[in-house]
């Protein structure tokens, strides 16, 4: 069943021998997010549908940090990742050559925006940022959108006296290493609140419809009646999926389709690849994240 699923997926339906030459294999990257295990078993459908796509072994990498996804693609060894915004961003002002966007996922309704969500436990006394000074707050990830790039910029516009320079307004700025642990050091009391990401669709208690929240909360990590919500970015453009642009065109045509028509051919693999409730992929190109681009810019300067 798969093999005809993923030859009707193809834009043809058999691979010929002179493309398997150009290719001896193809490698995806994962970005953090959720532990190692699971952002691999997540991706195991879209590893068997790749392979039967190109016809050639593929291999799934979940480095322990963004930037690991990211000198993957800019040296080559990664051939296929979806990447944040941000991420997107810093590799393209690394090496404008490096990757494509091709795809980005569909909210429920329709739309291609996600949010970053400040989030503290109902109990600590936390409701606003108002409440945040002399406490500590969490970011995931440098080269994250939702975890540090955006509500860095948006935070400080809050309120005057807001940095994120630890003993500030906050006692303490701390990454955790992604939205996982940001949610897991959020609930455990470790942080008095963080940042992560989600579509802000759907319930509350359900973790939203997408993100880091629904997949914390799909794992067992969390019970959301538990959390609260304190902070909400302007709305942020999806991060887009990319590809190595020195891939032959045949091989990016056949994965570009692949993962398009995934969401008609198989919901449950959309659903564990996109963190979440989606109607799949649609196109998207680079100027899509022209402000992005520039911000990240601004803030390395």
């Amino acid at each position: 069943m798969k093999k005809l699923i993923a030859a009707a997926l193809a834009t043809t339906a058999l691979v010929s021998a002179a493309s398997a030459q150009e290719i001896t294999e193809f490698n995806i990257g994962i970005l953090g997010g959720e532990n190692a295990q699971d952002r691999l078993n997540n991706h195991e459908c879209l590893k068997e549908y790749s392979e039967e796509t190109l016809g050639v072994p593929v291999k799934l990498f979940a480095p322990a940090d963004y930037n690991g996804v990211i000198q993957g693609l800019l040296g080559g060894t990664l051939d296929m990742a979806w990447l944040g915004a941000s991420g997107y961003a810093a590799t393209y002002l690394s090496d404008p050559e490096a990757v494509e966007p091709v795809l980005v996922k569909v909210n429920m309704d329709g739309s291609i925006g996600y949010y970053s969500i400040g989030f503290a436990r109902k109990d600590s006394g936390v409701a606003s940022l108002d409440d945040m000074e002399g406490k500590t707050f969490g970011f995931g990830d440098p080269n994250s959108t939702s975890g540090y790039l955006i509500p860095s910029i948006e935070i400080p516009q809050y309120k005057d006296g807001i940095t994120m320079e630890s003993g500030d307004y906050f006692k303490e700025v701390k990454f955790t290493g992604g939205h996982e642990q940001t949610i897991v050091a959020v609930n455990n009391g470790d942080v008095d609140a963080g940042v992560t990401w989600a579509d802000g669709q759907g319930a509350w208690e359900d973790g939203y419809n997408s993100g880091a929240l629904r997949k914390a909360v799909d794992a067992g990590l969390i019970d959301m009646n538990e959390l609260t919500e304190i902070w909400r970015s302007k709305e942020i453009p999806e991060g887009p999926i990319v590809l190595r642009k020195s891939l032959p065109q045949d091989v990016k045509d056949k994965m570009t389709a692949l993962i398009d028509g995934m969401y008609e051919a198989d919901q449950e693999c959309t659903y564990n690849i996109s963190a979440g409730e989606s109607l799949g992929f649609k196109p998207i190109g680079h100027d899509n994240y022209l402000s992005i681009i520039a911000a990240r810019q601004a803030k390395s300067n």
